[in-house]
């Protein structure tokens, strides 16, 4: 069930990580309606392409719930998940994922490889797009316009 207070705590995560310069996608993982985990981006801060928010709050819910999987959760995350987070969601058997804006250069969910789609993939969670969308979308044009300067 889609609670809107959660994607406020992913955008406000996303906000944070543009705070210290890093693409400001925020991502947080909700069971039984409490937050366990929430992460921006720190692809820059730990100098690794795998620090997507995404991966990081998978890895701190996994240890916070002491366990590999994360059924009867939900992914709130403010970008449509490329197919590295696509593919860990999977393996983490995720329940719900809601996403903000959609990403059709590098998002693996409903553009590019459509990872959940694939006859390979084992666990595809229930997706539900644009939550929130012209927000996530917002916070990233201002990010990048203020780039190119």
């Amino acid at each position: 069930m889609l609670r809107p207070g959660f994607m406020d705590e992913a955008l406000a995560q996303a906000r944070r990580a543009a705070a210290r310069d890093e693409t400001p996608v925020g991502a947080v993982i909700v069971k039984d309606g409490r937050v366990v985990a929430a992460a921006g981006n720190e692809t820059r801060a730990l100098n690794d392409p795998t620090a997507h928010a995404e991966m990081l709050a998978i890895r701190r819910a996994c240890a916070t719930l002491g366990d590999e999987r994360l059924a009867g959760c939900d992914l709130y995350v403010t970008l449509e998940p490329c197919a590295m987070c696509a593919g860990a969601i999977s393996f983490a058997r995720i329940r719900r994922l809601y996403y903000g804006a959609a990403d059709p250069k590098g998002g693996g969910v409903e553009h590019g490889g459509r990872f959940f789609a694939q006859p390979t993939c084992h666990h595809a969670p229930e997706v539900y797009p644009a939550i929130a969308e012209s927000e996530a979308a917002q916070i990233l044009r201002g990010f990048f316009a203020g780039k190119r300067r």
